[in-house]
């Protein structure tokens, strides 16, 4: 569903990825395993090593010795928020400043742009040692957390380190599927009818394509009102008009995270979810204009006209 990203949109995610598990072994570079002497890298050490402090706007900074480097990632609370308890399962919205092990710099910063990144708080997706750091933590809390630098190339076969100074913003639940009232079809759409499981289908028979964007919902739910900038888990499934599958989060298994935002996702996914209650399921019927136009991507065709069915399951 992605687009081109901006440069910093793209540090971000990448920064904010090292904290799932997925991404931990998956690429034939190595970790360092020692110190640019050669002794053995003592991983609780060095990070029990790291200060947090404030920089004059009352942000955080993080004071330690470099070359810094980790052989596997680790994690430290500082300490525990005073807000409410976090869950599994939550979308935790997360601001943080990363500093670069190899000299200090600070390389990136969420507070910057003003948008956390989020990541749902489950064992089986987050680093080990964030998920225990996170467990019987709160709102507010504040985390050092190191590990392998992906927005680089490795030298050597070695990724660097990257260090976050990581302050949990909120913790909002995620919803199984869309709830709330239903709506009344609406004639001149494609039909939707959904599994036990709500995994949606469609029936194109008898419609006539649009032209334009459609935005319909089918269910309205009783969440707050979706704003541009936020990150969505949603479920959804995507359709060429033809009928043909081409993508669906119901099939992987699990929800997906977007952030609601031009620089992340077709136009007609931000405009068409803005506004839309949190517990909401829409269809949305997507122009190639607002779409991937002539070029297509992938399986998607060049002018192809998109239809979608996205149940908003949190936003923060």
């Amino acid at each position: 569903m992605s687009t081109t990203r901006s440069k910093s949109r793209l540090l971000g995610l990448a920064f904010i990825s090292a904290l799932a598990i997925g991404l931990v072994g998956c690429s034939d570079a190595a970790s360092p395993s020692a110190d640019p002497g050669g002794s053995p890298v003592d991983n609780d050490a060095a990070i029990a090593d790291v200060a947090w402090g404030e920089d004059a706007f009352g942000l955080p900074v993080l004071t330690f010795d470099s070359p810094f480097v980790v052989s596997e990632p680790a994690a430290r609370l500082i300490a525990d928020g005073d807000g409410a308890a976090l869950e599994q399962g939550q979308v935790l919205a997360l601001d943080y400043v990363a500093f670069r092990g190899s000299d200090g710099s600070e390389e990136y910063s969420t507070y910057d742009n003003e948008t956390p990144e989020s990541v749902v708080l489950d064992e089986a997706s987050l680093e080990p040692v964030l998920w225990q750091v996170l467990q019987g933590s709160h709102v507010g809390a504040q985390i050092i957390f190191a590990t392998f630098d992906y927005s680089t190339e490795p030298v050597d076969g070695v990724y660097s380190t990257i260090l976050l100074a990581l302050t949990v913003h909120s913790a909002v639940p995620v919803l199984d599927r869309a709830t709330g009232e239903a709506v009344a079809p609406v004639s001149g759409l494609p039909t939707v009818t959904l599994a036990e499981n709500g995994t949606p289908s469609v029936d194109f028979t008898g419609i006539e394509m649009p032209t334009g964007l459609v935005v319909q919902r089918l269910i309205t739910g009783d969440g707050p009102a979706v704003v541009e900038g936020q990150s969505l888990t949603v479920h959804y499934s995507g359709w060429l008009w033809d009928g043909a599958l081409f993508d669906s989060s119901w099939q992987a298994g699990y929800p997906a995270t977007f952030a609601l935002a031009q620089d992340s996702l077709i136009d007609g996914w931000v405009q068409g979810l803005a506004g839309q209650p949190v517990g909401s399921q829409v269809l949305l019927v997507i122009p190639p204009e607002l779409a991937y136009g002539d070029a297509g991507q992938g399986s998607i065709p060049g002018g192809a006209t998109l239809v979608f069915v996205v149940d908003i399951l949190a936003a923060v």
